[in-house]
């Protein structure tokens, strides 16, 4: 009788840890769990205030591409890179031109009648016509090349992969290269937690470059020097947030900022002081968690948004 007695008993324990392991198996699932009190709720930010959205979107045309890379605007001309292909259209979506490439393409740059683009981390300078006149080789195998812009006499170029601006003459020599750390250890250097690093110049020949990491944009000179910078951290919709923004960044012509957003995705204005303006595009215009979209502005001040997610290009014009 006693070895009977502690048979049920173990029996009877052994039913108990089931159940017990079972429950929190269950409980543990993702549809059964509690609610996480500490999770960012950022639905609460994807609604924009009408009186905040001072652009609309006028038309959209889709893209002869499967994977669009990159986007830029010469002279009224939008100039597109995807699928070993550049693409040259008109602003309403006219096929122009198209020049093959030997490889994927990242970024597009056009200045004075040439067209720089980066191409497995060499830059491949054309004629309008498509004919490769030079192209400059990087041997640095942890380079990842994400933006060029060019002026004058120089070509910036923004290396994520080694966290540096790089300085190039036209005729491709490498003049200079800073990593955005300012002299006696006042500033940072460029923190690039993900492969977005973006650069431009606007209207007056200033470079200014992204430092995502810490939500800034920072004016340099043509050496490398910092000489201002401004940034804004925050899930409001006046603010970055994330790991890494803005992703992309451009002028319009009058100087303001137009930035992109990955994460929150969203299409904003600053002014050349850095003070917030208005939106663009809020989040609700784009697919939830989707690619930052690649941005451009025309001489009327419309903005170009080249949207990865839904394989088109967006057009928005002020209010």
């Amino acid at each position: 009788m006693k070895n009977k007695g502690i048979i049920i008993f173990l029996i009877v324990l052994a039913v108990v840890i089931i159940a017990v392991i079972a429950g929190d198996y269950l409980s543990g699932r993702p549809d059964k769990s509690a609610p996480n009190p500490f999770a960012y709720d950022v639905n609460d930010f994807k609604n924009v205030p009408e009186e905040l959205i001072h652009f609309t979107e006028s038309k959209n045309f889709k893209l002869g591409f499967e994977q669009a890379t990159s986007i830029t605007i010469d002279s009224d001309k939008l100039y597109v890179t995807g699928d070993k292909k550049l693409q040259v259209i008109d602003l309403s979506g006219k096929l122009l031109s198209e020049i093959n490439l030997p490889d994927e393409p990242k970024t597009v740059e056009v200045y004075n009648d040439k067209i720089y683009v980066s191409v497995n981390n060499q830059i491949l300078v054309y004629d309008p016509n498509g004919s490769l006149l030079n192209e400059w080789r990087n041997s640095d195998e942890n380079s990842m090349i994400t933006a060029i812009s060019a002026l004058e006499n120089n070509v910036f170029v923004a290396d994520a992969g080694r966290r540096k601006v790089i300085r190039y003459s036209l005729q491709g020599e490498k003049l200079t290269e800073f990593d955005g750390k300012a002299d006696e250890g006042v500033v940072h250097g460029f923190i690039i937690p993900s492969p977005y690093f973006d650069l431009d110049i606007n209207a007056d020949g200033d470079l200014w470059v992204v430092n995502p990491g810490l939500h800034a944009l920072e004016n340099y000179t043509e050496d490398g020097n910092l000489r201002e910078h401004w940034n804004n951290t925050t899930m409001q919709t006046e603010g970055f947030s994330g790991c890494c923004n803005p992703a992309h960044f451009t002028f319009l012509p009058d100087g303001r900022f137009v930035t992109s957003e990955k994460g929150l995705v969203r299409i904003k204005t600053y002014k050349p002081s850095g003070e917030f303006e208005g939106v663009v595009a809020a989040p609700s215009k784009f697919k939830d968690e989707g690619e930052a979209p690649d941005i451009a502005t025309d001489s009327q001040g419309n903005i170009y948004a080249l949207d990865f997610d839904k394989k088109m290009i967006r057009v928005f014009e002020p209010k």
